[in-house]
């Protein structure tokens, strides 16, 4: 893969790729990264196009100002959005309505967990409501010292319908979920360190980016069929049981074992030189 940088603006991210790693950044600080609009539809097709045409071996995820984001801006419950939906005169039709446009939101944050590639996330400042279903569906997550995560929702009558709770019972013990969820009280960074939800606390913005940026290239620079391989057998045996993990890690090494890809790791420690392996393959739509 060409280690060459590239970078796309859109209205909610600005997105640069370099040294196989696809770095994704919420660039609308002044309005506290809010999840407008625009945010719902950007995000599933930026991180689609680097999966579907393997761009990148690893995603980062991080974002600018105090806050990582205070979640979804309250303008997209009205109207015409994708949650506030047309109005309509019978309240069941109105309800199938909404079921539809709720997945589609789902489905946004469902394509970090899908990805070819592991995403790991760097949050700082408040990770708030909608920002919790997304950081949840990430790989990795770290954080500043003043990090916090809310389940804002139960703050303003509603319950979190977006991944919250499918992912975080995987993530955190299940009576903090309860608390976070029933109270809508702050989770800081050192509690969130303390539970297992992010892997490490760091001082300063910057010293949290620089470690995750090389995380993430050392993870791009280990065989991306492999990774891809862990990713799938992770998630995987979040969701089956043991029996069935067992059962599927055997069919899938069966089918995707790469000796050439082992003859070249250890070769590349005998030459004493820096691997080199092959991309995985941009994906076809099923043609």
């Amino acid at each position: 893969m060409n280690a060459q940088a590239t970078a796309v603006t859109y209205e909610c991210f600005d997105v640069e790729i370099a040294d196989n790693v696809a770095h994704i950044r919420l660039k609308r600080p002044e309005a506290l990264n809010t999840m407008i609009r625009g945010f719902w539809s950007e995000l599933p097709a930026i991180v689609r196009d680097i999966d579907v045409n393997a761009r990148a071996r690893c995603i980062v995820i991080s974002s600018t100002g105090k806050h990582f984001s205070a979640g979804m801006d309250l303008a997209v419950f009205g109207g015409n959005s994708a949650v506030g939906g047309a109005r309509q005169a019978d309240p069941q039709t109105a309800a199938e309505s909404f079921r539809f446009n709720v997945k589609h939101l789902q489905d946004s944050f469902s394509c970090l967990d899908e990805a070819r590639m592991p995403v790991l996330v760097a949050i700082q400042g408040g990770c708030i409501g909608g920002a919790v279903d997304m950081t949840s569906a990430c790989d990795i997550r770290y954080a500043t010292k003043d990090a916090f995560f809310c389940i804002q929702e139960i703050n303003i009558g509603m319950t979190a319908d977006v991944g919250t709770f499918p992912r975080l019972c995987k993530l955190i013990p299940e009576g903090w979920v309860r608390e976070l969820a029933y109270t809508g009280r702050r989770l800081p960074a050192a509690k969130a360190e303390q539970i297992g939800l992010v892997n490490a606390v760091f001082d300063t913005h910057e010293a949290m980016l620089a470690h995750v940026m090389e995380t993430a290239r050392e993870i791009a620079a280990k065989p991306p069929l492999a990774v891809t391989g862990s990713k799938v057998m992770i998630n995987y045996a979040r969701d089956h049981t043991i029996k069935d993990g067992l059962d599927y890690i055997g069919l899938w090494n069966t089918s995707m074992f790469a000796p050439p890809h082992m003859q070249e790791a250890f070769k590349a420690k005998q030459e004493k030189r820096d691997p080199v392996y092959p991309d995985l393959l941009p994906l076809r739509n099923g043609l």
